[in-house]
């Protein structure tokens, strides 16, 4: 399966106005914002597990990456609330499940054998940085090879210069509404630029994003 799969191309995508998909297990679904290929290739979703269901036991060959939106998630290691974000490095291994339900972004064999680290940070907790421009603040999550991952609070009426996107950049928006010369895109939407890629974001009522860079 194919979806969104060229990374050439500059993609805009309403979460919330997905249908939802089952995934192999009864329980879990998927709304697929990418996907490039087999069940176990390249993929970043929004992902919902019903209450009292489980995933079995898999590997990750190229790593996962895991932003938990709502709800518990839980595996053999650890339980995980709303606001923690996860890396499961290329060759780890876990049986997922969640005892009262949750909801997830997931990204999927995205990463290189270098990416070696298994981190897990509560982002509601985390040390905020200021950003370049008055009214941004920063929680940075992982920077690995060119790869730099991030929290990205606005202030109301922020406003950023125009940037080029080397090696890309994906916004995935959580709170508020995120904006820039090409349109308005309020929480859930999910937007992929390409390598070489420009843009001048702003929020006039504020926002937080989730952004990785440097990875397309």
């Amino acid at each position: 399966m194919q979806i969104n799969a060229d990374l050439q191309k500059r993609v805009v995508v309403d979460s919330n106005a997905l249908s939802w998909l089952p995934s192999p297990l009864p329980g879990v679904e998927r709304r697929p914002l990418e996907r490039m290929g087999v069940e176990s290739g390249r993929a970043t979703s929004i992902v919902r597990y019903a209450a009292g269901s489980s995933f079995k036991a898999h590997m990750h060959p190229l790593g996962e990456e895991i932003l938990v939106l709502q709800g518990t998630f839980a595996d053999e290691h650890g339980s995980y609330p709303a606001g923690t974000w996860l890396k499961n490095p290329p060759g780890s291994q876990h049986a997922p499940s969640s005892p009262d339900g949750c909801l997830l972004f997931v990204k999927l064999c995205h990463m290189t054998e270098a990416d070696t680290n298994t981190e897990c940070i509560d982002t509601l907790q985390g040390q905020w940085q200021p950003g370049q421009v008055e009214g941004l603040s920063v929680l940075p999550l992982d920077s690995v090879e060119g790869t730099h991952t991030a929290l990205v609070r606005w202030a109301p009426g922020t406003h950023f210069s125009a940037h080029r996107h080397m090696g890309g950049e994906e916004i995935l928006v959580l709170e508020g509404v995120f904006q820039d010369e090409n349109g308005t895109y309020p929480a859930g939407t999910w937007i992929r630029s390409p390598h070489g890629s420009v843009h001048q974001p702003f929020s006039e009522t504020g926002a937080l994003i989730y952004v990785k860079v440097g990875h397309l």
